[in-house]
């Protein structure tokens, strides 16, 4: 089998933190590649050394593409030789319509003027191509999150893409969605179209990769054939994290108290939808020290739920009672919510949880600063020691307390935006989709923090669309479709077929 990619011992630093040592990968033409390992293991930062987001002469080491050595200063560059990234972070222009972006840098232009007719044209057969049937014209805001994704691919093979390099693509997708995507790789590899894929869903690497890679700690650990060798995820994992993950659970006594928090007749309209009912008639109770789940598919209502609690951040003409420790509370407001011992941590950490462009000390204090301040006056040495006691609490992997958290893992932010409301010392806290995006070394971290808080006394609710996850952390969990309650499980009848069955059944009920 050809070659088409060969990396040799790059290196890449940033400042005094080394993120890429030594590290060699070899891609075989029309394979699809895997490209694991944990959060800061240096995979993106491989893939953009390779894609020339990194420009020549910012690392060290030798890129060999198609038998010719590349020296790539710009996307462009690497673009023109048909290699295409695809970050996690989608770069459509949301008002700009699917034809406009799929061509955008890349217009159907005659002497600088843009051809709208062959632009739609040739957006089109690109879009049968990928799989999707949306007309041209559809603006970028109007499509779900997978089909986005499709529309970044279809932008690669107006391209005229050889290497195709996917950095996390089914990490804000639901089950039917990735799958998708997955089966259109498949395709891909069929016309010879060569596939890096960058993931922590590993039961997806096995499923369509030729070839995985493992990254660790900034180094290249091995390759594995997956033809050759018996692959699971176990075997992957070992290579991850250099060891064997016995259990991907920590174990947990729980001490459940008395009903701590109480949710009655619940319901929520759409902020802008008139007269449509997002949250309906919804009843939870959560115990001291418990860890309840909210399980359903994408589009049941569990965050839109989750929101709602928090101070009314979600919907309009909202009805229902909420009780705290058996007295009646008003959370009208983010700040009431906070007030009243309640912390919520958003599925989206990028846009909702954290700011990017400041420090892990400010981020880390930012919910709490009174805390911190007196008559409206920050204490720098407060910030400074609350910011340095979680950093090393949490295990935050930085430079510093001053480190941006732009430039952190996900993993490590994730944890930062845990420990901005543990510093808050909330009596519930409410985890949306507390891993995703990060690895299984991370997650594992992240269980055994909520485990801790849990001990301490703490009530959880608990979100996420990973099945097992959902069964490996929660004490109780209540099953949402349609912005119902329509199942409620303690551990020991929880399984995945039981909590699907409530699903089905309650669809059935309704037709």
């Amino acid at each position: 089998m050809q070659t088409i990619l060969e990396m040799r011992k790059i290196s890449k630093s940033f400042g005094a933190v080394k993120a890429l040592n030594n590290v060699n990968l070899k891609v075989t033409a029309g394979e699809i590649h895997a490209l694991v390992g944990e959060n800061g293991a240096g995979k993106t930062t491989l893939m953009n050394v390779l894609s020339g987001v990194y420009p020549y002469g910012t690392y060290s080491g030798e890129i060999i593409y198609q038998g010719k050595h590349c020296l790539f200063r710009g996307i462009r560059d690497s673009e023109k030789n048909g290699i295409v990234i695809i970050h996690q972070e989608l770069a459509l222009i949301p008002y700009l319509s699917i034809g406009e972006n799929i061509f955008l840098g890349n217009e159907r232009a005659r002497l600088g003027v843009i051809d709208w007719e062959k632009t739609h044209r040739d957006a089109a057969k690109i879009l049968q191509k990928v799989g999707l049937r949306e007309n041209s014209h559809m603006l970028i805001k109007d499509l779900s999150v997978g089909k986005q994704q499709l529309v970044e691919i279809a932008k690669a093979l107006a391209k005229e893409v050889q290497l195709l390099i996917l950095d996390e693509p089914t990490a804000a997708l639901n089950e039917e969605e990735a799958d998708n995507l997955l089966r259109l790789l498949l395709e891909l590899k069929k016309t010879g179209i060569t596939s890096i894929l960058i993931s922590h869903k590993l039961h997806e690497v096995i499923k369509v990769a030729d070839s995985i890679t493992i990254l660790r700690d900034g180094a290249s650990i091995e390759t594995l054939q997956v033809d050759r060798e018996e692959i699971n995820e176990d075997r992957i994992i070992k290579g991850m994290v250099g060891r064997e993950l016995v259990d991907r659970f920590p174990k947990r006594q729980p001490k459940i108290g008395g009903v701590y928090f109480e949710v009655k007749n619940w319901t929520v309209y759409h902020p802008q939808i008139e007269g449509r009912k997002v949250i309906k008639d919804v009843n939870i109770k959560v115990h001291k020290g418990e860890i309840v789940g909210l399980a359903g598919l994408m589009g049941s209502g569990r965050t839109e739920l989750a929101m709602s609690i928090f101070g009314k951040a979600y919907g309009r003409q909202i009805s229902g009672q909420i009780f705290k420790d058996g007295k009646e509370i008003s959370l009208n407001n983010v700040q009431q919510a906070i007030n009243h011992g309640l912390a919520y941590v958003t599925e989206d950490r990028k846009t909702a949880g954290l700011i990017g462009i400041d420090n892990i000390k400010r981020n880390i204090s930012l919910s709490s600063l009174k805390k911190i301040s007196k008559r409206g006056v920050i204490d720098d040495s407060k910030e400074n020691a609350a910011a340095m006691t979680y950093r090393q609490k949490l295990n935050i992997r930085s430079s510093s307390i001053l480190q941006k958290v732009q430039d952190l893992s996900g993993g490590n932010q994730q944890k930062v935006v845990l420990a901005k409301w543990i510093f808050a010392a909330p009596d519930l806290l409410i985890l949306d989709e507390p891993t995703r995006g990060i690895d299984v070394g991370a997650k594992y971290e992240i269980y055994t923090i909520i485990n801790q808080l849990a001990e301490e006394g703490k009530a959880i609710i608990f979100i996420s669309s990973e099945l097992p996850e959902i069964l490996g952390v929660c004490d109780r969990i209540y099953v949402m479709s349609e912005g119902r309650i329509v199942g409620e499980l303690n551990k020991e009848e929880a399984s995945q077929e039981n909590i699907m069955k409530c699903i089905m059944q309650s669809n059935r009920g309704r037709y």
